[in-house]
């Protein structure tokens, strides 16, 4: 019976991530870390996943060294996936960012060192924000690494700091740089969560910019599975190397926009626009190839009918998302010293 670790098991990618692994491995324990912030809710973790005895929740930080070595100490694989995640929040409060995924990041990365012996693998959470905007498409993995914001420079800064501890002491990690994903249980900051319930309850659809820019959307079963081949892949395979995740396709913002109140019967939501995210990336599309060769994975779902599931998902579950309505936007101080939400 192996034992798995998911730091920020209960955000949106990591509860998609228990789940997955829960229904596909049923003699592994599942063991949960996370603080419970804002994006944090145990109820994306299905209650009878919860209930079940391979199940175990910890509550806690990943800054928490004590917690985090005696976890690692008794896990087999370690997926982490605990950061601040949100571009607009790292512009708002900068420090909350680098302090969790960079600081955060060491913690568990001298635990990898700590129990080497014990534990098979760490599979790290990155993200391809820390490209910047593309210079070549399709984005492989030796794009240059541009971070245009303060959540991408942190990821940039965690992912190169797991990279470190690879080449100076041998720890068996491995890099994931997934792409936007969406489905369900995404915090209603994220784009197509905002979209989708701005639909719903037939409330204007903000966008920022005129909507052109791209994005490289994976539905989010998809990039679980990424995980689980990760996870298992023979490990001098994949060991030190940074791979993306995923599909090679992109889709504008506006577009994304127009699907969606296509897809929710009888909204009378209309698109507006504000001014431009500052540090917005004008396009992101992935390479697929070493996703392929490395892990033998590819996504599945493509997304029109990721979009489909994850209006439907919504739909059915307000009383999981009206509860935190009240964040959909963040202020942020521009350059000139005007205060604009985003």
């Amino acid at each position: 019976m192996k034992t798995v670790l998911l730091t920020g098991g209960a955000g949106f990618m990591g509860s998609n991530v228990v789940s997955y692994l829960h229904r596909r491995y049923p003699d592994y324990r599942i063991v949960v870390l996370d603080l419970l912030t804002y994006a944090g809710n145990l109820r994306s973790i299905p209650e009878e996943i919860r209930k079940d005895d391979r199940f175990t929740f910890w509550y806690g930080s990943i800054k928490n060294s004590q917690l985090v070595d005696s976890l690692v100490a008794e896990s087999d694989v370690v997926v982490h996936m605990a950061a601040e995640s949100h571009v607009a929040r790292s512009i708002f409060d900068n420090s909350v960012c680098f302090d969790t995924n960079v600081i955060g990041t060491q913690v568990v990365a001298n635990a990898i060192l700590k129990y080497r012996r014990k534990v098979d693998r760490l599979v790290h959470v990155s993200t391809s924000e820390v490209y910047g905007t593309a210079v070549r498409t399709p984005m492989d993995e030796s794009h240059p690494l541009d971070a245009l914001t303060p959540y991408a420079a942190a990821k940039l800064g965690a992912e190169r700091l797991v990279y470190s501890y690879w080449a100076t002491y041998e720890i068996p990690a491995v890099i994931l740089r997934p792409f936007n994903n969406c489905g369900p249980c995404q915090h209603l900051e994220k784009v197509i969560p905002r979209f989708i319930t701005s639909a719903i309850l037939n409330e204007p659809i903000t966008i920022h910019g005129d909507g052109s820019h791209t994005r490289d959307w994976v539905y989010v079963d998809d990039f679980a599975a990424a995980v689980d081949k990760a996870m298992h892949v023979p490990l001098d395979r994949i060991a030190g190397e940074a791979i993306n995740v995923g599909t090679g396709r992109e889709t504008s913002v506006l577009d994304i926009a127009t699907s969606v109140v296509e897809l929710v019967p009888g909204t009378t939501s209309t698109v507006s626009h504000v001014r431009n995210r500052p540090g917005q990336v004008r396009r992101h599309v992935s390479s697929t190839d070493r996703a392929r060769e490395l892990l033998g994975w590819e996504a599945t779902t493509d997304f029109t009918e990721a979009l489909r599931r994850t209006v439907d998902w919504y739909r059915k579950n307000r009383d999981w998302w009206e509860p935190m309505l009240w964040m959909r936007s963040i202020p942020i101080m521009s350059q000139d010293g005007t205060k604009e939400f985003y």
